[in-house]
């Protein structure tokens, strides 16, 4: 059985090819996560810091997909129909296990380790030794928080894969992430060798940056331009370049000031394909339907 159709049968209700949103933490909320899976993708849910914020956004997913959970209610191992994403530096898994128990999200998303060591060993060190369902790669064409120092998904998943196979491990499916943003880059990355593909800039997510930034130095992203980026040119230190973002906030009380110009924007190579503010589901099925029709297209 190909790696594909073993995520299939995990998540009975997802379409292939399999699309995923972006966990980004504080904007993939469980509207986000509902939607993209109504459309027939995996939706994630971002990291939140308290259990009580995670449990009202678990109560409403299920909720607003119980329909979903009853057509499958029959299957070995019935789950809730999205993901959840979870920053592993910033709290150790075992504190949510009881909620992960109780509502059983199909995919809970293990996001940043503070290893210091990110390359293809590290990868097939971490299959050998937690034989996960998958592996997220993501390459330097994302926006969002990164390594600092790695190459793009087109050499990444290939090289990954062969040396997974070469070690017996084929079975970890590959989810690539990192540029791809319509029905052309998710085919590309299944012919890569990818069992899905996950999309951040497309679903529009952001990420505010206010507050001491908890992320270690080998972490990187790649935002929209704004006002922070002449504060960086006036050689403005992070911790003074935050006081005055939030004195903009503060000024700008009363009076219209551009979103984008107080907040961070994460968004990768593709930045420039998205020409229009869409639906999440919309997005979704517009993927779907494009792949579909190109790998049909490479293979007459």
């Amino acid at each position: 059985m190909s790696n594909i159709h073993k995520l299939k049968r995990a998540l009975p209700w997802v379409q292939t090819p399999i699309r995923i949103n972006a966990p980004t933490s504080g904007a993939a909320t469980s509207d986000l996560a509902v939607a993209v899976s109504r459309a027939g993708g995996l939706g994630q849910i971002g990291f939140l810091d308290s259990k009580r914020s995670l449990v009202g956004q678990l109560e409403r997913a299920k909720r607003e997909l119980q329909d979903i959970m009853n057509a499958h209610k029959h299957t070995p191992e019935p789950v809730l129909p999205v993901g959840v994403g979870m920053i592993v530096f910033g709290s150790p898994v075992a504190h949510w296990l009881s909620l992960f128990s109780k509502y059983k999200p199909a995919v809970v998303w293990l996001l940043f380790a503070t290893t210091d060591e990110f390359n293809v060993s590290a990868a097939v060190e971490a299959a050998q030794a937690c034989r996960p369902d998958a592996l997220v790669l993501q390459g330097s064409d994302a926006g969002e928080r990164g390594h600092a120092f790695g190459a793009s998904v087109i050499s990444l998943l290939p090289e990954v894969a062969d040396v997974l196979r070469d070690r017996g491990l084929d079975d970890v499916s590959l989810i690539a992430a990192g540029g791809i943003v319509d029905g052309r880059g998710a085919p590309a990355a299944i012919m890569l060798g990818a069992a899905g593909v996950v999309m951040g800039t497309r679903s529009r997510v952001l990420d505010e940056m206010w507050g001491p930034s908890p992320w270690p130095e080998l972490y990187d992203g790649r935002c929209l331009r704004n006002s922070s980026y002449e504060y960086v040119k006036r050689r403005m230190s992070m911790s003074d370049m935050r006081i005055q973002l939030s004195r903009d906030l503060q000024g700008a009380r009363g009076r219209e000031l551009d979103f984008k110009e107080i907040v961070t924007v994460w968004a990768g190579t593709g930045v420039g394909m998205v020409k229009k503010s869409e639906r999440a589901a919309d997005i979704v099925e517009q993927v779907q339907s494009e792949a579909q029709r190109r790998l049909q297209d490479a293979s007459s």
